[in-house]
């Protein structure tokens, strides 16, 4: 089975994460594709699959012969789908010989612009996988899921394909931060890993943000507005005034590459009580602690000018910029590099700008940089994936096992 008719068949199974349940994993639900995952690999062959209480599926690919004292290799990526869109009821459309113009969502007719998204003009004649528009496609990350499946798939029908040991994991829950929370480093036994979890074919990152979230709790004092003077405290206002106090240039719509930011995800209450969430993004670790210092000194001065309690701050570091780990196994990179090369993939090598499972793993042991997978446009009704790119990245998969097979 090719890797785009898996992932056809792995949208249609909801497995949207919930930031605010608190369990692990964040959603029952996410179990249905775990299971559906752990079969599919033992009749492959994979006889190891597995899958645990906090819907972390395991296997592995034994080393071919002669290659077993080799480094054992890890591939990673996250069954879940963000709660930005919904992943119910996914209906996945191919756009078969793409003529490189907009791309009309039949349900909903929202239209994928090629002036917004200049870069599908560059798909042209290729194979566009997209949803009817009423949901988000989950090729983030059920296209690494499917990639890594159909390279197994390949490398046991194909022995004269050389490799060392391959462990094969997926993960719930990276949507919602939480994905590296129950990851088994030492059961899932790999020197290095992969996670597969990017963007456009030739995608491969080693840096990502520090991260921290923050909630803002805001409480006022509801005063009949008639004779509100004085006396009444509105905490919406005082919400919207402090996101004033934010530097305006540090907001996502502003930055790129290396640029942080501080992002107000969501907006919710009343007069008598207002929580906001935030997230607080930036590449480097000195600029990272500063807006966390820049963000508790804007509650400071409203507690001062509105009275203390009334802005109430709860925040928490989620993952850190991996490069301080990778740059001690910056093999990971280059063998990589070379594998596209050879495959006439241009390697794209670029700062994340969020994160991946890899970030939090790379500190727990397990030097995990980020691949491609031929998807973009993550988090909303116009993602799409590329049949050839997934193709193209699953090969990659195979031709980086090699690599490590020589090495």
């Amino acid at each position: 089975m090719r890797a785009y008719e898996r992932l056809l068949d792995y949208v249609k199974v909801y497995t949207t994460s919930d930031p605010e349940s608190g369990t692990h994993p964040s959603a029952a639900r996410e179990f249905d594709l775990a299971h559906k995952l752990v079969e599919e690999l033992k009749a492959l062959g994979v006889e190891d699959a597995r899958v645990d209480e906090h819907c972390y599926v395991y296997g592995s690919l034994p080393a071919t012969p002669g290659c077993e004292e080799k480094p054992a290799l890890g591939l990673i990526a996250h069954m879940d789908t963000a709660p930005d869109a919904s992943g119910e009821n996914v209906n996945p459309i191919l756009h078969e010989n793409y003529d490189g113009n907009d791309v009309t969502l039949p349900a909903t007719g929202m239209v994928m612009k090629t002036s917004t998204f200049p870069f599908l003009k560059e798909l042209k004649g290729e194979t566009l996988i997209t949803t009817n528009g009423t949901t988000l496609l989950g090729a983030d990350d059920k296209a690494g899921v499917a990639e890594i499946m159909t390279m197994a798939e390949t490398l046991l029908m194909h022995p004269e394909k050389k490799h060392g040991k391959i462990r094969i994991g997926f993960t719930p829950d990276e949507e919602v931060g939480a994905g590296a929370d129950h990851f088994d480093v030492k059961l899932f036994g790999a020197d290095y890993a992969y996670t597969v979890d990017g963007g456009a074919l030739g995608e491969l990152e080693y840096e990502n943000f520090n991260a921290a979230g923050a909630k803002l709790h805001v409480y006022g004092r509801s005063v009949h507005p008639g004779s509100a003077k004085g006396k009444m405290k509105n905490a919406i206002l005082i919400a919207q005034e402090f996101q004033k106090l934010l530097p305006v240039e540090q907001n996502p719509m502003y930055t790129e590459g290396y640029e942080g930011f501080f992002h107000l995800d969501a907006l919710s209450g009343n007069v008598e009580e207002t929580t906001a969430d935030y997230i607080i993004r930036d590449h480097n670790r000195q600029l990272f602690e500063q807006k966390k210092e820049l963000f508790m000194s804007c509650a400071d001065f409203l507690n001062w000018k509105y009275g203390e309690g009334t802005v109430v701050v709860d925040m928490k570091d989620s993952y850190y910029n991996m490069r301080e780990i990778m740059e001690q196994h910056m093999h990971l990179i280059d063998n990589a590099k070379a594998a596209m090369e050879e495959l006439g993939i241009e390697p794209k090598v670029s700062p994340i700008r969020g994160g991946t499972d890899g970030a939090r793993l790379s500190f727990m042991g397990l030097p995990c940089p980020n691949l491609c997978t031929g998807g973009e446009n993550y988090h909303g009704r116009y993602e799409y994936a590329c049949v050839q790119s997934m193709e193209k990245t699953t090969e990659l998969l195979i031709a980086i096992a090699a690599k490590y097979a020589n090495r």
